[in-house]
């Protein structure tokens, strides 16, 4: 019955998106991202005779999460193909030439035709998706056809279907994992209490990822002749509710400070308002001669791409989103060793409620409270730095613990398939 339901939900989904893709971008994008799909799909894997593994993230953060695994992956087994989907075009289309993957595309509709036909092509040897990601059509024909299925970096909180008395779907769904590795205990406890045994406390692959970010970040001259030898304050996914604090603290604020602004989406009209409101001189990563940049007081970033390796500037972040939208990265601040400030809505995230408990990051719900936390901190960041520095190093090797399950799961998975010849 559930099942009927939740069809009749992804098809009406689909027809939707086809309705408004005329008007809305990222639905035209969704749209025609999966149109002729199989086709698509057939001519990529064309000629292939080496085994599969299918990735599958999402979007954007959970395939920068699930990066240090499909990485590790290829280390550890080069023989093997990998084919990375994504739900999302703001993961597809920013990450469709990522070189770690040898087939990258959307992921097509869960329907129960498009599943069996998506995973008849394929053949994955394994599947593995990262933290999130529930598709009961998938999950159905992956199981059907025995391929071992892993979810990585997931996290459960007692308010998901999954645990409600009426919650037996998607119950269902979770009994398809061969194995779930969890970000926290709460998440073990929950599933034992719905009988789902195979987990393991392995935590966030997001803190490997930061890791590499660190020792692979790029050098950006021109932010660093912005910053010459001031305090800089790095402002990452920037949203207009962040900016409607963040420009009168910026005004105010009398001490020396440099201040780079990267907005989650780059709008002219939007920065060119900020722009306006702010009173320091502020010139676009895109304009400008480099003197213009140099003597500046505040620089926008009006690109994408290099925020991850901004932070290795700043001696203060500001990160986005904790407003409304859901706060972004604060991790790849966290690695570079820094005093973190971010709005009010940051509970879901746990990285955020650690910080915020060790004394490293401060929500902020006005621009008074970011101008006492932050005049705090600009006495006290060497300290502080140290405890956000500290406490991603300690979460580090959650990478390892998924790729031990990898590795057991094949090998039993390669004894089945010899002892049935």
């Amino acid at each position: 019955m559930f099942s009927g339901f939740y069809n009749t939900g992804i098809v009406a989904y689909q027809t939707l998106l086809r309705l408004v893709a005329p008007f809305i971008p990222k639905a035209r994008l969704w749209v025609d991202g999966r149109h002729g799909w199989a086709h698509k799909l057939e001519q990529q894997l064309a000629g292939n005779t080496k085994a599969i593994a299918w990735f599958h993230a999402a979007s954007l953060g959970e395939f920068e999460q699930g990066r240090p695994v499909i990485e590790a992956f290829r280390t550890q087994y080069p023989n093997h193909k990998i084919l990375l989907t994504f739900f999302s075009p703001s993961g597809y289309e920013v990450r469709k030439d990522y070189d770690g993957a040898d087939y990258i595309m959307y992921l097509p509709a869960d329907t129960p035709a498009n599943a069996r036909q998506f995973v008849k092509l394929v053949r994955p040897q394994i599947a593995l998706f990262i933290k999130y990601e529930f598709w009961y059509n998938y999950l159905r024909a992956l199981k059907a056809a025995q391929v071992p299925i892993i979810s990585f970096s997931a996290i459960f909180r007692p308010n998901q279907l999954f645990f409600k008395p009426w919650g037996q779907f998607y119950r269902d769904m979770l009994h398809c994992f061969d194995h779930i590795l969890v970000q926290n205990q709460e998440s073990v406890s929950l599933l034992t209490s719905i009988n789902i045994t195979n987990v393991t406390l392995a935590g966030d692959t997001r803190f490997d990822r930061v890791a590499q970010v660190v020792t692979t970040k790029k050098a950006i001259p021109i932010a660093e002749s912005f910053k010459k030898n001031s305090p800089l304050l790095v402002v990452g996914s920037a949203w207009p509710e962040d900016m409607a604090v963040l420009i009168p603290f910026i005004n105010a604020f009398t001490k020396p400070l440099k201040v780079i602004i990267a907005p989650h989406e780059i709008h002219n009209n939007e920065i060119d308002q900020w722009q306006n409101q702010l009173t320091g001189r502020s010139v676009r990563f895109s304009e400008g001669s480099e003197l213009d940049k140099s003597t500046a007081d505040i620089l926008i970033i009006d690109n994408v791409g290099m925020l991850s390796s901004l932070y290795q500037y700043g001696e203060f972040a500001y990160i986005g989103g904790a407003f409304r939208q859901g706060l972004h990265n604060i991790l790849e601040a966290a690695t570079f060793g820094m005093p973190l400030f971010f709005g009010p809505e940051y509970a879901k995230f746990q990285e955020a409620v650690d910080l915020v408990n060790e004394g490293a990051a401060f929500p902020i719900n006005s621009v008074v409270e970011l101008t006492l936390a932050f005049n705090k901190q600009y006495e006290d960041a060497r300290e502080t730095s140290q405890l956000s520095r500290q406490y991603v190093q300690r979460n580090i090797g959650a990478t390892t613990k998924v790729m031990e399950v990898v590795q057991k799961l094949m090998s039993e998975r390669v004894n089945e398939r010899m002892s049935e010849r």
